[in-house]
């Protein structure tokens, strides 16, 4: 029930970061029962918040690229278009997180600050933060970011398997995919009244077609709805998946999830009623597998917090690898002399884009090939990616520099041999060479 209070009505502030949508946010859910006027708010952060690509001696985020950056803002005004047509309006602040939201809060009285938990070291350092200045001000996290909440594991925290495989086993041992844990929560259909007004311009959703990368949540939801009632893809999934550079041989969800546009369990919940009104099969299968992928990093990076990104990784194997500036340079560039390389980067420059086969193919030759540390190629992906995501990027950088998850320790790709398996024909090496 929502409090009446007889003087000042009770606020609450709802705080956006990789979560820009309106569905299946359970803190919102949560934070509307305590409260009886409710404010929006997204902070961007300042560019000297933010550090270099070559200064991988910090946990600071990298400056993301221009392509990003748009990607973000065309997610921020699709948000606000869902805000307003719920009565609401979206404050965008910038600077420091910690400052601009303790200083709103005290400013304006703020009872309850709602947010969605982010397994990020930099993130959770800033509730941390909030939590002790803000001593009047109750925080409320709800999950989303995750397929699997944390409540559901079968495990602690402490307790997260090493690897992937032993993580999966325990997982599909105690949930189904079709367990209501992994359901989304219900839409939030109606809100607490503002009690800011004006502070955004009115603005209108975006109709392109979902052929290319556009920002926001309208995007996302048309893109599931496609994929899954307009074709038939999900079927052949993981023959499939591999592609380099086409549009509908992989779901192409990443974007939306790394912003938080679209939430994984409504990608789930998708995915069920596909099999069950059209097929259930290995590729079917495959899908909810990557998601699982996507959990297992979420889930392992709360555990080893700020080791995500020394040097030795999780797991403390020194790499015996160095950095050289101009070979990194080549590699950013596309100029490394390995074509099919080459190519993937060029691909990554010109769109924001690479195919998961791609990324493993690059983070192998600037390792393996290159000899260079794997902590620039990470930075240089946070730079440049559309989807980055902190979990899944590290993540996977560590397991291929064999200072990660890899059971194996060691992960280096015959560039020679996947050229010919991937791109026998040249076509794609033609595409970005020329």
């Amino acid at each position: 029930m929502v409090k009446i209070s007889s003087t000042q009505p009770i606020r609450g502030l709802f705080w956006f970061r990789n979560d820009l949508r309106t569905h299946d946010l359970p803190a919102l859910s949560q934070l509307c029962e305590h409260v009886e006027e409710l404010a929006f708010v997204y902070v961007m952060a300042a560019e000297k918040e933010y550090r270099t690509v070559e200064d991988v001696f910090s946990t600071k985020p990298v400056l993301p690229n221009d392509r990003r950056a748009q990607f973000l803002n065309e997610s921020i005004d699709d948000l606000r278009y869902k805000l307003r047509r719920l009565g609401q309006e979206l404050l965008v602040l910038r600077g420091d997180s910690v400052t601009q939201l303790s200083s709103f809060c005290q400013q304006n009285n703020v009872s309850y600050l709602g947010l969605t938990d982010h397994s990020g070291f930099n993130e959770r350092v800033q509730v941390k933060a909030l939590d002790e200045i803000l001593v009047h001000t109750r925080v409320i996290i709800g999950e989303g970011t995750s397929l699997i909440d944390e409540k559901e594991l079968p495990f602690s925290i402490s307790d997260m398997p090493a690897t992937f495989s032993p993580f999966r086993r325990k997982l599909e041992k105690s949930l189904e995919r079709t367990d209501d844990a992994l359901a989304p929560s219900p839409m939030v259909t109606q809100l607490p009244p503002p009690f800011l007004h004006n502070v955004s311009p009115n603005v209108s959703a975006n109709n392109q077609v979902t052929k290319q990368f556009t920002g926001g949540e309208s995007a996302a939801l048309r893109h599931l709805d496609n994929y899954f009632k307009h074709s038939h893809q999900a079927s052949v999934y993981k023959e499939t998946r591999n592609a380099l550079d086409t549009w509908e041989h992989s779901t192409k969800f990443s974007p939306w999830l790394a912003h938080g546009c679209i939430s994984p369990k409504t990608i789930l919940k998708a995915l069920v009623e596909y099999e069950e009104a059209i097929e259930r099969n290995e590729n079917t299968y495959w899908i909810y597998f990557e998601l699982l992928w996507r959990d297992f990093f979420l889930h392992l990076q709360k555990r080893h917090t700020k080791s995500w990104f020394a040097f030795d990784g999780i797991n403390g194997t020194v790499p015996s690898t160095d950095f050289r500036q101009s070979e990194f340079q080549r590699w950013c560039d596309g100029n490394t002399g390995y074509e099919i390389v080459d190519a993937c980067m060029k691909q990554l420059s010109a769109t924001g884009y690479m195919s998961n086969r791609g990324r493993q193919l690059v983070a192998s030759c600037l390792v393996h090939e290159l000899n260079l540390d794997w902590r620039y190629g990470a930075s240089w992906f946070e730079h440049s990616l559309l989807d980055y995501d902190v979990a899944s990027n590290w993540g996977n950088w560590q397991y291929l520099a064999g200072v990660g998850c890899d059971p194996r320790g060691y992960r280096q790709f015959n560039l020679e041999k996947q050229t010919q398996m991937y791109d026998p024909n040249g076509e794609f090496r033609n595409r970005w060479l020329t």
